[in-house]
């Protein structure tokens, strides 16, 4: 297990004073990307063969949005491997332990270069630490879009503050950017997020809104090709 510790700041709140998602989401994915520090062997293979992980997928259920000045620990843990994926939990904790976020996430093994899929060997599977699957609501990682019904709606730009180290649209914006485009008045507890096809820098997304039981779903497109998906529930 790996853990940072982080204070609810200025900058990662709203105009409540309470932790912004897309800064909650950042906690999760800094975490988890630092984790790699502390397994030397992975970090070493994947340096010498031009690899890099990158989020495919990730579940997140909000228990409580933590406030202005909090302490907050992230905790992260791999609960399984594969030659070419491997899943985690990374929780968001308060002051008292008492988780605040629940999440688990689904990464690819990719070559830097081709950003094709890359295989990790078993010997340095071996060297990971396998912890536990922790407690929650584990759903599908693949969403199903509806067949009608959406709405499609202004196409977004991918501008250069948007994009991370692996020359993409880094995973918290794509939520950022379709939180822009909820009604004021709706609320949820639970979201899924399914990362297709990464977006570069000039990009344009276009938002296709589709209403469900309990919820909506927000598609953002790269001409017809499904980049990501996002699924907000109550």
């Amino acid at each position: 297990m790996f853990s940072l510790n982080y204070k609810v700041t200025t900058s990662t709140c709203d105009s409540l004073g309470r932790l912004k998602l897309y800064s909650a989401l950042q906690m999760l994915q800094d975490c988890s990307e630092m984790w790699i520090d502390t397994e030397p062997v992975v970090k070493d293979f994947f340096h010498h063969n031009n690899m890099t992980q990158l989020l495919v997928s990730r579940q997140v259920e909000i228990i409580r949005v933590p406030e202005f000045k909090e302490e907050l620990t992230v905790n992260t843990s791999v609960y399984d491997c594969k030659p070419m994926f491997g899943f985690r939990n990374t929780y968001i904790y308060d002051a008292d332990g008492k988780p605040c976020y629940r999440t688990w996430s689904m990464g690819a093994f990719v070559d830097k270069t081709t950003g094709k899929l890359k295989r990790i060997d078993p010997d340095t599977i071996d060297t990971l630490a396998i912890e536990p699957k922790k407690e929650m609501n584990y759903r599908d990682r693949r969403i199903i879009l509806p067949k009608d019904g959406g709405v499609a709606l202004e196409p977004i730009k991918v501008l250069r503050a948007d994009i991370d180290y692996n020359k993409h649209l880094n995973n918290a914006n794509y939520v950022r950017m379709a939180m822009e485009l909820l009604p004021d008045d709706f609320k949820f507890r639970h979201l899924r997020m399914e990362y297709r096809v990464p977006a570069k820098l000039y990009d344009c997304l276009t938002p296709r809104v589709y209403p469900i039981e309990r919820g909506l779903i927000v598609a953002l497109s790269i001409d017809s090709e499904v980049s990501c998906i996002i699924e907000f529930t109550e």
